[in-house]
């Protein structure tokens, strides 16, 4: 019986130097995968073979010591969502050390006074890769006045991209952002004391795969991970708690070397094999965290007893109610779907009867519950709009890539968003007005690149002052193109297809055809069976 193990250098001449007494044992120098050496070992049924477990990550006494070596100008790869699973306290030895020039690939950035917010007041970071700025007042006002190079990236793509550079991928096709700046180039990345774009980004390659548009991007490594875990054992082996898995997976697998902060250390053998979720392979540094704020950046609680007795009664309100009122018809029994931050997320409110959906959330949970009870918030539990939730009996948590797998890949049947403007066949624009308003695009991008989603608009039918959001073409840069399916606006419901345009096929009560004309930049077609707007 002949036998083959691949075994790394070490081992091999370990086996060489224990005198193994394997007769005979024939070493080939070729071929060699990486550093594995093949070794053939007859009858090998009827010896026993040893192998010691290995020890690859080294374990520090403080988040000092464990980024002292980390330099000026160095790549850092950092953990997190919001503040959800962030290495506080490596973030903290960081800015201690005052270390400069950080190029810093996150989500997020934090907070104006935590997180790597600390970070950017003090001067310490060139330029961040991020999908979302999200209210981080000091990171938008640190790139509009041209003091911080921003490459704004949408999340699923910013997710890939890590997950094939710890894969060895140097690049892949996606369908998100086709047609759009991030696309075709010229996204601002740096602005000059005038607000005039200095550096811009650059087009990406453009091919078609089945009758699709995909653009190349390239991976992304990091000269260092800074990842934030629950638990190690002593070997390197990773445990993460809830939703505080996000972007510490990918991040930790295509850093050179992975700093992983834990608030606990115990003995190997704690975690059955099958419970571990980031092998000790893709770990060279352990630290237990000094001390752990974990703060919430949205917390959301109820009161028992209190549901449905707390009613917002004004205008916006009511004009809201019924926008999400008329989107929750959209669900359908056995859904799985993605709702946006703020209105669209209210739809899941108003279920109709009978009809059971899965939520997803683009920061790593399958089967979001409702807001927490006051008093059980938790900081490792949070939707993508940061706020605090729970999550049903039969929900499940994974790390950022997955979940967008689960989106690009056309798993999600409906997702409902907001928009800023949405043109008459279909364009859409929610994420980013230039040299004003800079939020990032998050994972709007790839929820509405996705061909087997269904994308729904929930917004007010025109903004402020009466100016018009639905438009003959956007005037704002583009989160997806010719993607949208429907739109839910408090006066109208619009169907969208990418090649006839706008059809109005629901009306508001007290609402005419004339008065929806009036505030739409474009001309529809208006339904031969023109119905009243639907209410749950």
């Amino acid at each position: 019986i002949r036998t083959e193990l691949r075994l790394t250098s070490t081992m091999a001449l370990r086996l060489l130097s224990d005198n193994v007494p394997f007769r005979p044992i024939l070493w080939k120098a070729a071929p060699r995968l990486g550093r594995c050496y093949r070794v053939v070992i007859p009858a090998l049924n009827q010896r026993k073979l040893t192998v010691s477990a290995a020890r690859n990550a080294k374990f520090y006494e403080s988040t000092t010591e464990v980024v002292k070596d980390i330099p000026n100008d160095a790549k850092l790869l950092v953990g997190g969502f919001g503040l959800c699973g962030i290495p506080e306290n490596l973030i903290i030895a960081l800015k201690e050390r005052q270390t400069k020039n950080l190029t810093v690939v996150s989500n997020n950035a934090g907070v104006d006074d935590f997180g790597l917010g600390i970070l950017l007041q003090s001067r310490q970071i060139k330029r961040m890769i991020s999908s979302y700025v999200g209210e981080n007042a000091e990171f938008e006002r640190q790139y509009l006045s041209g003091e911080l190079e921003v490459e704004l990236t949408p999340q699923g793509t910013l997710a890939e991209r890590i997950r094939a550079g710890g894969a060895g991928i140097p690049a892949f096709f996606t369908p998100t952002s086709f047609g759009t700046l991030v696309h075709k180039g010229g996204a601002p990345i740096k602005y000059d004391s005038n607000k005039q774009i200095e550096i811009e980004s650059q087009p990406r390659e453009h091919r078609v795969f089945n009758d699709r548009h995909f653009i190349l991007e390239e991976a992304i490594t990091g000269d260092f991970a800074l990842i934030k875990a629950w638990k190690a054992d002593r070997s390197g082996n990773l445990v993460f708690r809830k939703a505080a898995r996000n972007f510490n997976v990918p991040m930790a697998k295509a850093g050179k070397i992975t700093v992983a902060e834990v608030e606990e250390i115990v003995d190997v053998g704690t975690f059955a094999p099958e419970d571990i979720h980031l092998p000790s392979i893709y770990v060279q540094r352990v630290v237990k965290g000094e001390r752990y704020m974990k703060r919430i950046e949205r917390r959301k609680v109820r009161k028992r007893g209190d549901e449905g007795t707390q009613q917002e009664n004004s205008k916006g309100a009511q004009i809201r109610e019924r926008i999400v009122k008329r989107a929750a018809l959209e669900f359908e029994d056995g859904m799985y779907a993605n709702l946006g931050i703020g209105m669209p997320m209210l739809a899941s409110n108003y279920l109709p009867e009978g009809v059971h959906i899965t939520l997803q959330s683009e920061n790593g949970i399958l089967g979001l519950g409702p807001i927490p009870y006051e008093g059980e918030e938790d900081a490792d539990l949070i939707n993508a709009g940061k706020e605090t939730v729970t999550i049903i009996p039969s929900g499940v948590f994974f790390s950022s890539d997955e979940s967008f797998a689960m989106i690009r890949g056309g798993h999600i049947d409906l997702t409902i968003l907001g928009a800023m403007q949405v043109s008459r066949f279909g364009d859409l624009a929610n994420w980013m007005i230039p040299g004003k308003m800079v939020k990032g695009m998050g994972g709007a991008m790839d929820l509405v690149s996705s061909q087997g989603t269904k994308v729904v608009i929930t917004m007010e039918h025109t903004a402020k002052g009466g100016t018009h959001k639905i438009l003959e073409d956007c005037t704002l840069p583009l989160t997806g193109k010719q993607c949208v399916d429907l739109i839910i606006t408090e006066m109208a419901v619009f169907d969208v297809n990418p090649d006839k345009g706008l059809t109005l096929i629901e009306i508001a009560d007290e609402v005419s055809v004339e008065d929806v004309k009036a505030a739409t930049g474009c001309p529809f077609e208006v339904s031969t069976d023109l119905k009243p707007m639907g209410q749950i």
